[in-house]
């Protein structure tokens, strides 16, 4: 897929198919941006299970933070990235190897690695890269 721009369909497809989420770089801190995005997903009816290992067994928003997306107790249909854009290989690394994969991966503002997202590609999985679910929904869902 080209990652230069996506077709308002292929966007608005996986946020309204999607209803579970593991936000990864979740944040506590209420200035975060992964915080903001966190609370605008769970006010439009997502499930969202954010992940932070120095969080791990706390929780951000009522909602239980885990270490690891392997430890999510249940599987997710999106993966929704808020770590720098070098760690896209490796979380697709991550992600390749969980039982249940995720149907998309979702890289935030800025999180973009092509050859990341081939990889996933190349295993079925949806990538969006460079792009604000938080932006995208009001745009495209309402």
């Amino acid at each position: 897929m080209n990652h230069d721009a996506y077709p308002d369909f292929y966007i608005s497809d996986i946020l309204k198919s999607t209803k579970t989420i593991a936000l990864v770089g979740a944040s506590p801190n209420p200035e975060r941006p992964s915080h903001r995005v966190m609370a605008f997903l769970l006010r439009k009816g997502y499930t969202v299970f954010p992940v932070n290992p120095g969080q791990a067994g706390k929780e951000i928003q009522g909602r239980k933070v885990y270490a690891r997306l392997a430890d999510i107790p249940e599987a997710v249909d999106m993966v929704d990235v808020f770590r720098a854009a070098h760690a896209l290989p490796a979380l697709v690394d991550e992600i390749l190897a969980l039982k249940e994969r995720p149907k998309v991966i979702w890289g935030q503002l800025s999180v973009r690695d092509d050859s990341a997202a081939a990889k996933a590609e190349e295993q079925g999985i949806k990538v969006v890269m460079d792009r604000c679910p938080a932006i995208e929904y009001p745009r495209l869902v309402g």
